[in-house]
């Protein structure tokens, strides 16, 4: 991490808020799922940026909490999607050294979704290339509200003092405890807001809203927004001498 009001380095924690899919098929005259199908592909290229960026960790937002309201055949195609994207990327994943991990609620999951995410988690245990975390029926007051009984089991059987529970505390029971927290969080298709992601992590991290649907993301347009990170100063609440 840059020091207080010192330039930045590049940012080793990318995340990104992947929207606009949808909008980007409907302007085209297709269903929805033709944007999601889309925007699945786009992933590969991005995550594939990384490693000559120099970005160490990944989190992709690709399931919200609130994505269950939408129809129910655009929540099954986006079932059907994860399972087929587990299932044609799995080997290439293991062979660029993506270690990917889930994160999220997976009790209301598909048994046979659940099933591949744990066998690609466990394929790719080794990998330490670029981490590629994706946040599958995750929501961020949720991921909280789940950590926080986890905590107060903890006290409630005497393994951990109540005295002892602070804000380094907490972090160490959510879904992303092995992750350091995000520099960046990108959100494509040019809403300005985080939607629930995040939300503990994302406290200092440096934002950027960009007009770009995500199926058009473009290597160069991450690279550029990357590149651009070294140029910001992060305080992380101080103020200089």
């Amino acid at each position: 991490m840059a020091t207080k009001d010192s330039l930045s380095e590049g940012p080793r924690h990318v995340a990104l808020i992947m929207d606009g899919n949808g909008r980007w098929a409907q302007a085209r005259g297709r269903p929805r799922l033709f944007g999601h199908h889309a925007g699945a592909k786009r992933v590969k290229e991005i995550v594939r940026a990384c490693k000559p960026l120099g970005v160490k960790y990944m989190t992709i937002f690709a399931f919200s909490t609130e994505n269950w309201k939408r129809t129910q055949s655009e929540v099954s195609g986006l079932m059907s999607l994860f399972r087929q994207y587990i299932r044609k990327e799995a080997r290439g994943l293991k062979a660029e050294g993506v270690r990917v991990r889930f994160i999220g609620d997976r009790v209301r999951l598909d048994e046979k979704l659940v099933k591949l995410m744990n066998e690609l988690e466990e394929m790719t245990a080794e990998n330490d290339v670029v981490n590629l975390t994706i946040a599958i029926n995750y929501g961020g007051r949720d991921e909280v509200a789940r950590a926080t009984k986890r905590l107060a089991r903890d006290v409630a059987n005497g393994t951990l003092s109540p005295d002892d529970v602070d804000e380094e505390t907490l972090p160490r029971y959510l879904d992303t405890h092995v992750l350091p927290d995000p520099d960046l969080v990108i959100r494509t298709s040019g809403e300005a807001r985080i939607s629930n992601f995040l939300l503990w992590q994302s406290a200092y991290a440096e934002y950027e809203f960009i007009d770009t649907l995500w199926p058009d993301f473009t290597e160069e347009e991450f690279t550029r927004i990357v590149g651009s990170f070294g140029g910001r100063k992060r305080r992380f609440g101080a103020v200089p001498a």
